[in-house]
């Protein structure tokens, strides 16, 4: 799976949120901010059906246990999370967002953004200037009209590679 690390222009964002709380609790979707109600075998089913791999249970509590933010939102009728979004960082300049999924079944109906401008707004909230986050080259478009721009200002990513660092050794 290849990935695009993407960089918030954080004068985008706003505190409008496209779906407001009332809409999303009529519509029978209850918005929350910890993992205490979160079933992470019922999480883990989500991630498998956006095409990401299976994880262990044990290392998605190790996460969720590491992670400074998140928000999930979970259908009123099944009690099952169909959509989530997390982010790590030093709670001070730097977060990276990780993990952002909506169950197919109800993607298109503003799930993700809704879950994603709460998150980018408590990390504004928090003084975090430098927001990123891995994307799918296939997704991009969801996260630009977020703020999210690829390579800012001619900034370029790495990402660290056990593969070729084995390659670099021969």
């Amino acid at each position: 799976m290849s990935s695009t690390s993407l960089r918030l222009k954080p004068a985008i964002i706003t505190n409008k949120y496209s779906i407001s709380d009332a809409d999303l609790e009529s519509r029978g979707f209850h918005l929350r901010r910890t993992a205490d109600e979160l079933n992470l075998d019922q999480l883990n089913t989500v991630f498998v059906s956006v095409g990401f791999p299976r994880r262990d249970p044990e290392k998605i509590k190790l996460a969720l246990d590491n992670t400074n933010s998140l928000l999930w939102i979970q259908h009123e009728r099944t009690r099952k999370p169909v959509a989530f979004a997390r982010a790590t960082g030093d709670g001070v300049f730097n977060a990276i967002i990780w993990d952002v999924v909506v169950d197919p079944s109800f993607q298109g109906i503003g799930l993700g953004k809704a879950v994603m401008e709460r998150l980018l707004d408590e990390l504004v909230e928090q003084g975090i200037v430098n927001i990123a986050l891995y994307s799918e080259p296939r997704v991009l478009g969801f996260y630009r009209p977020l703020g999210f721009v690829a390579d800012p200002d001619g900034i370029r990513g790495m990402v660290y590679s056990r593969k070729n660092r084995n390659r670099n050794k021969k």
